[in-house]
């Protein structure tokens, strides 16, 4: 059923749209008798007013945009949560938006948030985002901006980060102190920073333990299409790897599914670590060990900086980066 309007209210009634508005806001130069004819038609027809539009028409907006890469996946659920939690609390609305990895949906998803006239805006971007004139375009419209996990290094503005490089080194050091030496990682492109942060620290443990760094060990493979390539490939090496550590849970998960269909045990012959300590990581078999991202600590964290760049609290000059702390979920899927 169609919601009614104030004009609808004013035809039925015989009144004009200005004297139903103006009853409906208590405004005193209208009658009592007009102001309970208004609101017993709006209650009984169930009248809500379009928020949305009064603030268009005043100009103010409590309003915050989000737009995250994807909907169905754990870590961006979690931050989500976070930043419902945060700006509810501060008597923020939040409006929604996926990119679905695409920059150009991307991109329409900030004209559709500015076209809204959101007070602030709190973006991950899309891992296929090669140029920036959207995000530009936010800033040059005086909009506050705060990236969160995947940031765009070209914008100079604020930003909430997760610890890739230590929680990535972390992860490698506990494979390499339970005895793994052909320790394989299945990465992201290179473009984002947290695939290359993830990398860097891969390789400086493998350095630290004087261990080589090899080329043919490192591959891009974030989704569960790549894995079923690319595992089964690198399972034919010889020696095969003896450990690998993954950039996603998705991934780790499809990866000990591979390595058991092809003969080998986790963890006795080849260790798996994922990275985001997912809903099903418990449930995998065996469990997964996991680098925690705390997501939604990440998104309070976000939402908390905007709020406060937008209500003036923050004043700090210059980028303010926020970074989250990892933490190692150590489970069954690599040795003691």
């Amino acid at each position: 059923m169609r919601q009614i309007t104030l004009k609808d209210i004013a035809r039925a009634l015989g009144l004009s749209p200005s004297t139903v508005s103006r009853a409906m806001k208590d405004h005193p130069s209208i009658s009592e008798k007009t102001k309970s004819l208004v609101r017993e038609y709006a209650e009984k027809h169930r009248y809500k007013p379009n928020i949305l539009a009064m603030q268009l028409r005043t100009n103010r907006n409590n309003t915050i945009g989000v737009i995250v890469p994807e909907v169905v996946h754990y870590f961006f659920s979690t931050v989500l949560s976070g930043i419902l939690e945060e700006t509810e609390s501060k008597g923020y609305k939040l409006l929604f938006s996926c990119s679905q990895e695409n920059c150009r949906r991307e991109a329409k998803c900030v004209e559709t948030l500015l076209n809204a006239r959101v007070c602030g805006i709190l973006i991950s971007q899309s891992k296929e985002t090669q140029e920036y004139a959207h995000f530009r375009e936010i800033l040059d419209n005086n909009i506050r901006l705060v990236f969160f996990d995947r940031i765009c290094t070209g914008i100079n503005t604020d930003r909430v980060v997760v610890d890739d490089y230590a929680g990535a080194f972390r992860a490698v050091e506990h494979l390499i102190a339970t005895g793994c030496r052909q320790i394989a990682f299945l990465g992201s492109r290179p473009s984002m920073p947290i695939a290359d942060n993830r990398r860097m620290g891969y390789e400086d443990a493998l350095r630290r333990h004087h261990l080589p760094v090899r080329k043919e060990m490192c591959r891009v493979c974030d989704t569960v299409g790549l894995a079923a390539e690319i595992i089964p490939e690198m399972l034919q090496m010889n020696p095969p790897p003896d450990a690998f550590f993954c950039i996603n849970d998705e991934v780790a998960a499809s990866c000990m599914r591979i390595v058991k269909s092809a003969g080998f045990r986790v963890p006795e012959d080849i260790s798996v670590c994922g990275f985001t300590n997912s809903n099903f990581a418990a449930m995998t078999d065996p469990a997964l060990t996991t680098v925690d991202q705390h997501g939604r600590r990440m998104g309070k964290a976000a939402a908390r900086l905007l709020i406060n760049r937008i209500e003036g609290k923050e004043t700090g000059t210059g980028i303010i980066s926020r970074l989250i702390r990892t933490e190692l979920i150590v489970r069954d899927s690599t040795r003691k």
